[in-house]
């Protein structure tokens, strides 16, 4: 069984900085692309940042310059530094992975999901 794990979620004030991490574990065979979302409450979930399996990156507009995604293949974990957060990135941030497993495709995982609140 596939699980993805998120981690390093909390409070911080506004300006501050957070690093997320997202860890897979289970039966993985291969990972290929990664990504953060979140949702606000009375929001829709948004793609925040994307990565390939070869490394290539997007980011919604509202966080580039800002949050940096990153993914180590060797530990199957993929982490978005966060920093000069804003009050608006307040939201639970989900970890999702295209992982196959014991099945012969690729299918969606997704973390429970960790908050963040930014405020002061």
């Amino acid at each position: 069984q596939v699980q993805l794990v998120e981690s390093g979620g909390g409070l911080v004030q506004p300006g501050g900085s957070l690093r997320l991490s997202c860890a897979a574990s289970g039966r993985i065979f291969s990972i290929n692309a990664m990504g953060w979302y979140r949702q606000a409450p009375g929001k829709e979930r948004e793609l925040v940042a994307h990565i390939t399996s070869g490394g290539s990156t997007n980011y919604v507009d509202s966080v580039k310059g800002r949050f940096t995604i990153s993914r180590d293949n060797t530990k199957n974990t993929v982490s978005l530094q966060m920093n000069s957060l804003k009050p608006e990135d307040t939201a639970v941030y989900y970890c999702n992975a295209e992982i196959r497993g014991g099945s012969l495709r690729y299918n969606d995982y997704w973390g429970r999901g960790t908050q963040v609140t930014v405020s002061s």
